[in-house]
């Protein structure tokens, strides 16, 4: 594990615990990979977490999706739905792949750093 790359991932997890917007499930791969750390289950942890966060982050295509959904309207009600699938296509016209509420935007940047955080050494 680069220690660049272990230090970035564990500011964002930090921010990904806080995010009101993490999954449970996120938030207790998070907890697992930090016990891990310096441990000999590191590995094993750190693979599971990334792909925890693969599941969980959200696209763009998934954002404006949900928000256009009866499901999103019952969490947003019509008009924050609107207002987030607007958002959403700005984002993709803008060039994003995620999602960028702070659950997202901190699992696209602990993804980013795969290489460095699988490396051996």
């Amino acid at each position: 594990m680069e220690k660049k790359a272990m230090e970035l991932a564990v500011e964002q997890t930090h921010r990904l615990m806080e995010a009101a917007s993490c999954s449970q499930e996120a938030k207790q791969a998070a907890q697992a990979w930090l016990d891990a750390l310096g441990t000999p289950q590191q590995e094993e942890e750190t693979r599971k977490y990334l792909q925890e966060l693969e599941e969980d982050v959200v696209t763009v295509d998934g954002l404006i999706a949900f928000a256009q959904s009866p499901a999103g309207e019952k969490v947003f009600g019509p008009q924050g739905a609107a207002k987030l699938a607007d958002h959403g296509r700005q984002l993709k016209a803008d060039g994003a792949k995620y999602c960028d509420c702070p659950a997202c935007s901190a699992a696209a940047a602990i993804l980013e750093q795969r290489e460095g955080l699988l490396a051996q050494g």
